[in-house]
This record gives structure tokens, C-alpha cells and sequence, in this order.
């Protein structure tokens, strides 16, 4: 018998550390997606892939909430009935493990709530953006006073990256000196440098 964990997260700027911290840790096997979408399949995720086929009966799965087992009600009872088939015990972070009969019926109702959030955030999401557009043709600037419909970028991936080989730093360093993520910053030092880039850099230096 083997304690497993599962962990995914939607953007490469985040990490899987905030659910491992809360699961406990000491498991046997732990796998994950990471800038993977919610809205895809648990199934067709290479991470929850993988532990579909190496979970053997008697195992037990840690995951952090109920959406981190499919990408809609429907998607989370077909992978919690196909764990539970292998004789994977199915536990999930503040709910506890998860039995056929009731177990599943509570995790459907579950899984049928965080469905119905996810809606609604992707309908204020849409009326945002539909409030912001008219603002923008109207006045030049959306409702918030922004003067485009982008996010702003957080820091100038050059100027990051000079930064960091003139002062021979970390990655870690670097993220703390800008108030950026590490996966920014790592994205930021990869960039090969544009021709304007390097005019930039010049003119910097």
C-alpha cells in the first residue's frame, strides 16, 4: 500500500508547494501537472496519466481539493468511480477519504458546486472584459481607469536579465529584487535578446 499525492496548477507562474504544504507531505509517489487547464480531462493530463497507471489496490490519493480530480462534475465522478475500481482509496484535503454510496454522492454535489463557481467567475470575467471594451471606445481608458485591455507586464525582461549577470545573482535573488515570480524570472533569463533588445541593453549599459 502506497500514500500517493496529486497536484496540478493552471499557470506556469504558479506552484504546486501551497498544496503540498497543506497535504502533509511523506507520500510514497507524488505526481503533477503543472500549466495544465482545469478544463482539460484528468485523464488526458500526463501527470494524472501517469498515476492512473501506476496506482495498484490499496493505494491511497491525497488531493488538495475536488477540481484537481477533473474538469467538471461529470469528469470528477468518472475519475473518482475508475480510482475507486483500481481499489485506490480516493482522500481529499478537509472532506477525508471517499467510499462508494454516500462518499461519491457528496463528492458529486461537491464537484457539481465548484462547477457551478467556475461558471460564474467565467461570467463576471466576460462582463468585465464587455464593461471595459465600451469604457475603452468611449473615454481611451476602461472602467478602471487602465489605458488598454492587457495586463501590464511586471518588469522588462531585459532589464531583468541584465540585472541579474551584472550582479552574478540567483534566479531567487532576482525574483525578490523585482517582486516577481521564480518561473517569471527563469522565463525572462531564458529570452534570447531581440536586436532592439540589445540596443536597449546598450543604452542601459
Amino acid at each position: 500500500m502506497h500514500r500517493l499525492a496529486y497536484y496540478r496548477v493552471s499557470t506556469g507562474d504558479q506552484t504546486i508547494d501551497a498544496q503540498r504544504t497543506a497535504l502533509g507531505g511523506g507520500f510514497d509517489q507524488e505526481f503533477a501537472d503543472e500549466g495544465v487547464s482545469g478544463a482539460t480531462l484528468a485523464a488526458s493530463r500526463p501527470g494524472f496519466a501517469d498515476l492512473l497507471s501506476k496506482a495498484r489496490s490499496g493505494d491511497t490519493l491525497y488531493v488538495y481539493a475536488v477540481d484537481r480530480l477533473g474538469r467538471d462534475a461529470l469528469d470528477v465522478q468518472a475519475t473518482v468511480r475508475r480510482l475507486l475500481d483500481l481499489g485506490v482509496t480516493v482522500h481529499v484535503h478537509g472532506l477525508g477519504p471517499i467510499g462508494r454510496g454516500v462518499g461519491e454522492l457528496i463528492l458529486a454535489v461537491l464537484a457539481q458546486i465548484a462547477d457551478m463557481e467556475r461558471q460564474r467567475i467565467a461570467e463576471r470575467t466576460r462582463a468585465g472584459r464587455n464593461a471595459a471594451r465600451a469604457a475603452l471606445e468611449a473615454t481611451g481608458r476602461t472602467h478602471r481607469g487602465k489605458e488598454g485591455l492587457g495586463r501590464p507586464k511586471a518588469a522588462d525582461g531585459a532589464a531583468v536579465a541584465l540585472w541579474r549577470r551584472e550582479n552574478g545573482a540567483s534566479i531567487a535573488a532576482t525574483a525578490r529584487q523585482f517582486g516577481l515570480s521564480v518561473a517569471t524570472v527563469k522565463r525572462y533569463c531564458a529570452q534570447r535578446p531581440t536586436a532592439a533588445g540589445d540596443a536597449s541593453l546598450a543604452k542601459m549599459g
